[in-house]
């Protein structure tokens, strides 16, 4: 009688998870201890920020610049595992610390095109040949308080395509929303903060001088992130997440002579990304 009573106290045991809905069917398993992986693609959308480029004979400045992400067209390159890392994409590896935490490891590839051309008003200095190569800067030498020019690319290409890349630690909550009766099915709140290094692989041409340069950890970032997964079932999920972040980029890549150039600005975004991933 006792080995009976104990048997199916211990089978009837709900975990110790908490969820601020307080869903009517309790999930059987805790996700204490397992891990999860997740891949998928992201949109991301950028605020106006100043660009300082600075380097021999300069130092201007760059105001409200306007800049988008670049989309990879709807392809087998999403699904061709030679080409998955072309995309916008997202990776990330974590562990369940208690039922309803998590720690993470990610990385978000996401990308950063200057719009060219553009009216942008400039601060600073533009010497009538810059950087250790001399190059010419034609009728754009000049001193300048807030003149408003018009960007081509004949001066400016910039952008942080290969990528504007988020490499990040974060702490991930979860609550559950809906469980169906069996348990193994479920839809649940993530909400997270993170933060890490900004590792841009970035595409300058100041003045025509410039080329695609190495990964280089050009600054940090923080982020705050708010998402929905839905469990397929037990160990198998989809989800939606929206991230907001702020980045502070200090020593950008730009003409390929690193010692003497450099750009510097803050970037603020706002990521969604949609994942498909796997518990074990």
């Amino acid at each position: 009688m006792n080995a009976q009573q104990l048997n199916t106290s211990t089978t009837d045991v709900a975990p110790t998870s908490k969820s601020l809905f307080d869903p009517e069917h309790k999930r059987k398993d805790s996700r204490k201890g397992d891990f999860y992986f997740h891949w998928g693609y992201n949109h991301s959308w950028y605020n106006k920020s100043d660009i300082r480029f600075q380097g021999p004979n300069y130092d201007f400045t760059l105001k409200d610049v306007v800049a988008h992400d670049r989309q990879s067209k709807l392809s087998w390159a999403y699904l061709n595992p030679g080409l998955i890392t072309v995309p916008q994409y997202n990776i990330r590896v974590g562990y369940f610390i208690k039922d309803n935490y998590s720690i993470s490891l990610g990385w978000d590839h996401m990308k950063y095109v200057m719009d060219i051309p553009q009216n942008v008003a400039i601060t600073g200095n533009i010497g009538a040949n810059i950087s250790t190569q001399n190059v010419s800067t034609g009728l754009m030498a000049g001193n300048y308080n807030g003149q408003t020019i018009n960007v081509k690319e004949s001066m400016l290409t910039y952008e942080h395509t290969d990528g504007f890349n988020y490499a990040n630690v974060e702490v991930e909550r979860y609550d559950d929303i809906w469980v169906a009766p069996g348990g193994n099915t479920s839809l649940t709140l993530e909400t997270g903060i993170g933060a890490g290094l900004m590792v841009p692989r970035s595409d300058v041409r100041l003045f025509g001088l410039g080329r695609n340069n190495n990964f280089n950890v050009a600054g940090y970032g923080v982020s705050a992130k708010l998402g929905l997964k839905f469990y397929v079932w037990k160990n198998i999920y989809i989800q939606n997440t929206t991230k907001v972040g702020a980045t502070n980029l200090k020593n950008v890549h730009t003409t390929g002579f690193n010692d003497s150039d450099k750009a510097s600005q803050k970037i603020n975004y706002l990521e969604n990304m949609w994942v498909v991933g796997v518990q074990f």
